[in-house]
């Protein structure tokens, strides 16, 4: 066990949700009328809050036109939208694996909303594995360390005792702007040149790799 306490990224490293991340608010931009959307341009702003995602997607949106895409996503990711999403091969092991540690912690630090995350934890039984989460929704999107401040304060460590782990530059650099150490994985949506900017102590790239750096084998 390298870090008391391993703080966990959600859609593209834990869970291989870009997809249907990316179909959504595609959609949702044609029901708001707003201008198609790209493929890479949505994976960008993958880890962002809702809020900040559409701003960033869409530069100059009126908070009516705003509201209601937010609204659409919402709906296409709930309901209308059957893309499928499941967990990356071997991360439901390695969670068990970590969360069997009599010493170890694990966390979520995620752009999705609480509603989102409590209904993935519901479905796929996965809440059990985390001591504590945080989402976009109830306190500041990344890249800003404010989740990451909330969770070591809830579980009364530091960020020396930490590492986040994550597919993006806002996972990483969030950890950076405190000093916490931090591990890139890339089989997520920012490519591995762009992760290398944060200075990762350590990139991970498959999910056994990762799993194995993070019990110091």
């Amino acid at each position: 066990m390298r870090y008391p306490l391993v703080i966990f990224d959600w859609d593209g490293t834990l869970m291989d949700s870009a997809g249907r991340i990316v179909s959504c608010m595609q959609a949702a931009a044609r029901d708001a009328e707003w201008c198609e959307l790209s493929d890479d341009s949505v994976r960008n702003i993958i880890g962002l809050g809702l809020p900040e995602a559409i701003a960033t997607l869409c530069p100059g949106i009126g908070p009516e036109q705003a509201e209601r895409l937010r609204q659409r996503y919402a709906y296409h990711f709930v309901e209308g939208d059957t893309t499928p999403m499941c967990f990356f091969s071997g991360v439901e092991e390695g969670l068990g694996a970590l969360h069997g540690g009599r010493e170890q912690r694990l966390a979520v630090a995620t752009g999705k909303s609480r509603r989102g995350l409590d209904r993935i934890f519901r479905e796929t039984g996965s809440g059990r594995w985390f001591h504590a989460s945080r989402t976009a929704d109830e306190t500041l999107s990344k890249p800003h360390p404010r989740m990451l401040e909330e969770l070591l304060a809830e579980l009364g460590l530091s960020a020396s005792e930490a590492v986040m782990v994550g597919d993006t530059e806002y996972d990483l650099e969030m950890a950076r702007a405190i000093g916490m150490d931090r591990v890139a994985v890339t089989w997520g949506v920012h490519v591995p040149e762009r992760l290398a900017a944060s200075h990762p102590v350590y990139t991970a790239h498959t999910v056994p790799a990762l799993f194995d750096w993070l019990q110091g084998r």
